[in-house]
């Protein structure tokens, strides 16, 4: 899409405090390697809120810090640690003469003194005392994303901003593009607070859409590209869109549903070519940006504050069709301002994402490093695990980004020279499994993993900096109420807490599995809730009277552990949803499709593992005692409701069906048996490489078993 650019030289320049200033945002482990380059240490950018970045060397950080760090290694830890026997001594001597009432004090100066100068501690300590100071300014000043970017366009217009396989757009030619589009929205009415649908792939285009919407105060609806039939309309509907902007790859599923939505809604179809034709009832957005103006919106348009909304992210939550979630031009800068600091990203990095840019992932963590740091960052329209090196390498990518499946992909691949010819020195995502995280970065010759876990909707984010594999980020032990998350214990299979007898949640023990929360607090991008869309469907992830009368905190439906050092991971899920192919998938929402295919029979949907690999795969129980349904018809229409992902890898038919007391059908039962023959007497199917469906027998359920059938 769009007049391909000549790639300019990279100018290596900074944001000034002005432009954004590092929040604390990501819950980020204590101890750094005393081996890292303190040139590339993110304290340079949270000591002083008034020096240009731009024009500041690490010397001028504090004193305190450049002392530490021109210390021989050797000699800082044994000065340390006489440092530490010297103040036992004194504690011990204040205790033993004065009682507990003057020893114990000293105990707690102590203890901070040490927190403030052991070494890598210091940064943590600084991101704890500063973020108020930045959120509030911040806050104050009414930032928004358009508004940093701007500035990050005036200061260097030719630096290449998104680079795809087919475009290269400057930071000239996205804000350029992004006010053509604010132009036409503005000439055609739309106004602060319209919601406007997406459904656009990977290309510089799609971020100028909703980078331009932003600048007349309109919220853009990213709808994810896999969604068909029923879902879509929800997601059209949910948000309350007036109007639906779409690529030409999808003007049949746009076409297929167009007579079911409101006739208020307005279309408009971005294509490659200017003369590709646009059907009715739709407009030629690419006619219209065409003879639109570059320059700033001149009319007066009502300005977007700080906290107002900006996107609308959909998320399968736990149950039902998918869910928007809300994020605000705060909440925006707090994800991708968190994960820059917290993992020392630099403004000359150049990032290389092939996830989809209506992700959080995608779409925020890495576009946003463009947006508001300067960064250039580079897309691909579609994911290819032979293809990710060789393309780190022809961008000349520094941060790769990931999700689990990903990563497992591109593990598997023929060794090639491609491995290790790239100059990536930092991958970042989520899902990285242990068993394969060694194996990857050693391949591959990553020296450093950020390994990050938080929801869309939620406000519980933490992140693993320091290489622990496996670890998801961590809880202090020493000061757990400093970052306000906890894991409480809870039913594994329901997700509910277990309350203790003054009626309030109860802490796990290290070791302990339960599910994660975060402590709310209105009005801070890094504590609040803004939830979904469907106020009903926000009140569901809010649990009350947590550790006191009257608190709440986000309960995020997943269940983790933490170890003696307080490093946390990942164990699973609770409620209805499952991760497949890296998309959380409504069991809901895919038995009631389901059902409605097998003539509204009783159909129950649920996650599955399979060795040897990431994730849950569907499998559908349904209720077919007399065998009527057909697999050939079923699999056909199972294509045009349901994306790839969401769609049953096992099917089960079942000749009984078992209830609860209350009328319920058992799925915990049917998820533990699986789809092994030995112990099923059903009718077991799985679907093939061609998306046929073919009987399970004994000897195909030990190729599963053995990964010698892929999925």
């Amino acid at each position: 899409m769009g007049t391909s650019d000549s790639p300019p030289s990279v100018e290596q320049q900074h944001l000034t405090d002005d432009d954004i200033h590092p929040i604390n945002t990501q819950h980020i482990t204590i101890d750094i390697d005393v081996k890292t380059d303190p040139n590339e240490s993110p304290t340079a950018a949270l000591t002083n809120e008034c020096d240009d970045l731009s024009k500041r060397s690490p010397k001028s950080l504090s004193k305190q810090t450049s002392s530490l760090k021109n210390i021989p290694v050797a000699f800082s830890f044994v000065l340390y640690a006489v440092g530490v026997s010297f103040l036992a001594v004194v504690i011990s001597l204040t205790w033993y003469y004065m009682n507990w009432t003057f020893g114990l004090p000293a105990l707690a100066l102590a203890l901070l003194a040490v927190f403030l100068t052991k070494p890598g501690w210091r940064w943590f300590y600084i991101a704890v005392a500063t973020s108020k100071r930045d959120l509030t300014k911040l806050d104050k000043k009414n930032l928004t994303i358009a508004d940093i970017f701007q500035k990050n366009t005036a200061k260097h217009p030719d630096k290449i901003a998104i680079v795809s396989e087919t475009q290269t757009w400057t930071f000239r030619n996205l804000n350029e593009f992004s006010n053509q589009v604010a132009n036409v929205f503005l000439t055609h009415g739309y106004k602060k607070s319209d919601v406007v649908g997406v459904m656009l792939g990977n290309c510089p285009e799609y971020v100028g859409i909703w980078l331009g919407l932003s600048k007349i105060g309109v919220i853009t609806a990213l709808i994810n590209t896999n969604l068909r039939g029923q879902s879509l309309l929800h997601s059209i509907a949910v948000a309350k869109c007036t109007a639906i902007i779409y690529g030409e790859t999808f003007a049949q599923v746009v076409d297929d549903i167009s007579k079911k939505i409101p006739s208020n809604i307005a279309f408009y179809q971005i294509n490659d070519d200017l003369n590709t034709p646009v059907k009715s009832p739709s407009t030629n957005l690419t006619s219209l940006l065409k003879t639109a103006g570059t320059e700033q919106i001149s009319a007066p348009v009502e300005h977007s504050l700080h906290h107002d909304k900006l996107l609308y992210i959909y998320t399968s939550g736990t149950t039902g069709l998918p869910k928007a979630a809300v994020i605000s031009h705060s909440r925006y800068i707090f994800i991708a301002a968190g994960i820059h600091y917290t993992l020392g990203f630099k403004q000359n990095d150049i990032f290389y994402t092939p996830l989809p840019l209506y992700h959080t992932a995608g779409g925020i963590m890495s576009m946003g490093q463009a947006l508001l740091f300067g960064c250039t960052v580079a897309i691909r329209r579609k994911f290819s695990a032979s293809g990710y090196f060789v393309d780190c390498f022809k961008y000349n990518a520094t941060v790769g980004q990931y999700i689990g499946e990903m990563a497992r992909y591109i593990l598997a691949t023929p060794l090639s020279e491609n491995d290790r010819k790239h100059k990536v020195r930092m991958v970042f995502g989520n899902g990285l499994r242990p068993q394969i995280w060694p194996r990857f970065t050693e391949r591959f010759n990553i020296t450093k993993v950020g390994e990050f876990y938080g929801a869309t909707e939620g406000n519980a984010n933490i992140m693993n900096h320091d290489n622990t594999v496996g670890a998801i980020g961590f809880v202090s032990r020493i000061l757990p109420h400093i970052y306000p998350i906890s894991i409480i214990r809870a039913d594994p299979d329901t997700g509910e807490p277990i309350r203790g007898p003054n009626g309030l949640c109860q802490l796990c023990k290290p070791q302990e599995p339960g599910v994660f929360i975060g402590k709310i607090v209105p009005g801070n991008p890094a504590r609040e809730f803004l939830g979904y869309v469907d106020e009903n469907a926000s009140a569901k992830k809010v649990v009350c009277d947590v550790f006191k009368k009257g608190d709440m905190a986000f309960i995020s439906g997943d269940l983790l552990v933490s170890d003696e050092k307080g490093y946390l991971y990942f164990i699973d899920r609770t409620g209805d949803t499952f991760r497949w192919k890296g998309e959380n998938v409504s069991t809901g929402e895919v038995e009631s499709q389901l059902s409605t295919l097998v003539g509204y029979r009783d159909t129950i949907v649920y996650g599955v593992t399979i060795p040897n690999t990431e994730g849950r795969a569907g499998m559908a129980a349904i209720y077919d005692p007399e065998r009527q349904v057909d697999l050939d018809s079923f699999t056909i229409e199972l294509k045009k409701v349901l994306p790839v992902y969401a769609r049953p890898q096992f099917l089960r038919f079942l000749t009984k069906i078992d209830l609860t007391g209350t009328f319920k059908l058992r799925k915990i039962d049917l998820q533990k048996e699986g789809y092994d023959p030995n112990i099923i007497n059903d009718p077991l199917y799985y679907q093939t490489c061609t998306g046929k469906y073919e009987p399970i027998s004994k000897e195909i359920y030990g190729m599963i078993c053995r990964n010698e059938l892929k999925f």
